[in-house]
């Protein structure tokens, strides 16, 4: 490894952008486990490369003997003669020979080790920079479509937009500019490839990010996103300082901003959800506020029915329940959509449900016992009867039927 050796690596260094510390260390460390096969402890081998001077050196101690038989060792007639002439047998001599001066065996064998680290070095460093692009938003031109996905040409390496991370019904060509989120780096054998996405949600997250200036500062909090690709977003979004309007922000001047984001992603319908630390307040902002007349919660469990009027209800639930089951994801909480009407009647069918027949006005031990033997036991199992099964049964009359079958209705 000549001085010339050592300037092409100085240059492979700058071109390639390769950390020099790190490229010293290589060559130091694959020149040292070379050359101290020949050598002993006592020796003290250092490896010095200067890339300022171009030059890579060897320093070590050769030990005075008699007669010298092996690279660490200097015979005494030598030591006097060359370097000290009161040298004696068992002392050292400082030397320092250029790294050509050694056998080519073994600095052809450092060689290859120092090649093999670079390119290790090199492939590392590589992935470093395509890491900083993870999580972050590319565009590129599609070069190839095929089973996998789209190709896509983002300039500095190829990038794959798989079919699972595709928008359904989005259709591209090859030439077609195309924007994605970075979700991944695969390192194959032979390359690196970016993988792409279009349907993860932290996508519009970054949209988000690129287009409402308060979220980039976190003046604005992000605080959940769901998504069902190509039809519908709910963002849920708080201000983190008093005088910003979350919502407005996200919308922007005429709604300029919320419509950029729908642009990209091909008229998504988004919803803007202002966030709140009361679940009921936050489950109807995620239904839509200007729907919802009343929330009620369940005592146990994440439960919750809402309460819409009969000409809100349809858009309460979205087209094939996507509104509905989006607001679920976001809030965590299992949501049943009633108008007035229907809340009343199923919590009067859930109080018939759990009340026993005893309950009922008109229902005596006696007249409960034969309703027992015929399987009813609660309200709601006389609210289902009709009158004319109950007078079938033995020993109650029509009147007796009637009556239960009436309390029943108004229970």
């Amino acid at each position: 490894m000549t001085g010339n050796m050592m300037a092409i690596l100085n240059d492979l260094a700058n071109l390639k952008q390769l950390d020099k510390v790190k490229l010293a260390e290589i060559i130091q460390d694959s020149l040292y486990q070379s050359i101290s096969k020949k050598l002993v402890p006592e020796n003290e081998l250092q490896i010095i490369a200067d890339f300022k001077n171009n030059r890579i050196y060897a320093r070590f101690k050769k030990i005075v003997v008699e007669q010298d038989f092996s690279l660490g060792q200097i015979s005494l007639e030598d030591a006097r003669y060359y370097y000290d002439g009161e040298a004696e047998v068992g002392s050292t001599i400082p030397v320092e020979m250029s790294i050509q001066e050694f056998e080519p065996k073994v600095v052809k064998i450092a060689k290859r080790v120092i090649h093999e680290r670079i390119k290790k070095l090199e492939e590392d460093r590589i992935m470093f920079d395509y890491e900083k692009q993870k999580n972050q938003i590319v565009s590129g031109r599609i070069r190839k479509v095929d089973y996998n996905g789209y190709l896509i040409d983002i300039g500095y390496a190829d990038a794959l937009l798989p079919t699972e991370e595709q928008i359904e019904d989005e259709y591209y060509k090859v030439g077609d500019i195309v924007s994605a989120y970075v979700i991944n780096i695969r390192k194959n054998k032979d390359d690196v490839k970016i993988i792409l996405s279009r349907s993860n949600p932290e996508f519009v997250k970054k949209l988000f990010e690129s287009e409402v200036p308060e979220i980039f500062a976190g003046e604005i909090e992000i605080k959940k996103i769901v998504r069902e690709p190509g039809v519908r977003t709910k963002i849920a979004i708080e201000s983190k300082v008093p005088k910003i309007d979350a919502a407005g922000s996200c919308l922007g001047p005429k709604g300029m901003r919320i419509e950029q984001i729908r642009k990209e992603l091909h008229g998504e319908q988004i919803d803007i959800v202002v966030w709140s630390d009361s679940p009921e307040l936050l489950i109807a902002n995620a239904i839509g506020p200007d729907l919802v007349e009343r929330v009620y919660l369940a005592e146990h469990g994440n439960f919750a029915r809402v309460i819409v009027s009969q000409g809100n209800k349809n858009l309460a639930i979205g087209k094939v329940g996507k509104n509905v089951k989006l607001a679920a994801k976001l809030t965590d909480y299992k949501i049943d959509i009633f108008t007035m009407e229907e809340f009343e009647d199923k919590i009067a069918e859930e109080r018939r449900i759990t009340s026993h027949i005893t309950d009922l006005d008109g229902v005596t031990p006696k007249i409960a016992a034969i309703l027992k033997d015929h399987g009813y036991t609660s309200v709601q199992d006389i609210y289902e009867a009709t009158i004319e099964e109950l007078c079938n049964l033995e020993n109650i009359g029509s009147k007796t039927a009637a009556k239960i079958y009436e309390a029943s209705k108004t229970f």
